[in-house]
């Protein structure tokens, strides 16, 4: 089959497979294969070869996309393709040929570092309009995503034991958490109307909020704080996830715990959203010289007993 199959054809097939059409993310898969195709779409699946894959890297980063997007790319082909695989519609040098393709992007080079600090993210939640600032205000005290948070009905939300419950549907893991509510956020949840129409937190105009770039954009600018993915230092809507896990870590809370609320399965996740900044490293080196301080000070005592 795939000696006659374009990777137009094949695309096809994959997006139409029930499954498929299922998954969460199924609309980013979608256009990072139609964005595959657009170059490679007309290509006999079978005549491909590691060669082509690399020009199609060299032509992305020529256009100016991010290698995190070429990669995703290839990955979303690279997905398509060990699903035709398992159903016999290509063969084993079709897979050894995105085997073959390295990533462009070195592993955790694009983990964010900006974290907001609490003076900032008071200043930017007072500039924020009402429907927005629940949702940052969420995101900044739960470290839950974007898409669990604009997704949240109130059925999840147990007011009176202050607890979020997500169900393992809810969750990009597919892992059931359970969020504990903090004081300034039972307020601000405490305040939003329930809509008789609706089960969704956060609404609009009467419809579930969809997008907050726009407004988030905004009060970044009144509110003195450089935001964009692509300015350096910039901050964006996931950053709040990172300031989550920074402000629980240096808090003293126990990783497994913070793992846990935040839906990290591994070490090496908990990791790329955990921020060691300079106050980290200062505290660092004092408690290594209160050590060596408290060392010296029982060694001196023990000679003088001596």
């Amino acid at each position: 089959a795939e000696a006659r199959m374009t990777f137009n054809e094949l695309s096809a097939w994959f997006l139409g497979l029930e499954k498929v059409k299922s998954m969460k993310y199924f609309r980013t898969l979608e256009i990072n294969l139609r964005n595959f195709n657009s170059i490679l779409g007309n290509t006999i699946v079978g005549n491909l070869k590691p060669l082509d894959l690399e020009n199609y890297q060299a032509k992305r980063k020529a256009a100016g996309y991010a290698d995190c997007y070429i990669d995703h790319e290839i990955g979303a082909a690279r997905a398509m393709i060990n699903k035709a695989f398992d159903n016999d519609l290509v063969g084993g040098d079709t897979l050894k040929t995105f085997k073959k393709v390295k990533k462009l992007l070195k592993k955790n080079a694009n983990a964010r570092t900006k974290i907001l600090t609490p003076e900032q993210f008071q200043g930017l939640l007072s500039r924020l309009p009402a429907h927005t600032r629940a949702i940052v205000a969420t995101a900044f005290y739960t470290g839950m995503r974007r898409g669990e948070i604009l997704s949240l009905t109130w059925d999840k939300v147990d007011m009176k034991t202050r607890m979020i419950n997500l169900e393992a549907a809810n969750t990009k893991d597919n892992e059931a958490r359970k969020i504990p509510i903090c004081g300034p956020l039972y307020e601000i949840l405490s305040r939003i109307p329930k809509a008789i129409h609706d089960d969704h937190v956060f609404l609009y105009q009467g419809h579930p909020v969809k997008e907050l770039r726009r407004s988030l954009k905004t009060a970044c600018k009144k509110a003195g704080i450089v935001q964009g993915r692509f300015e350096k230092d910039g901050f964006v809507f996931h950053d709040l996830r990172h300031c989550f896990n920074t402000y629980m870590r240096k808090a003293g809370v126990p990783e497994s715990v913070i793992m846990e609320i935040t839906g990290h399965s591994t070490r090496e996740m908990f990791d790329r959203y955990n921020t060691i900044d300079e106050d980290d490293r200062r505290n660092a080196i004092e408690r290594m010289y209160s050590f060596l301080k408290s060392v010296d000070q029982n060694v001196d005592q023990e000679e003088k007993r001596g």
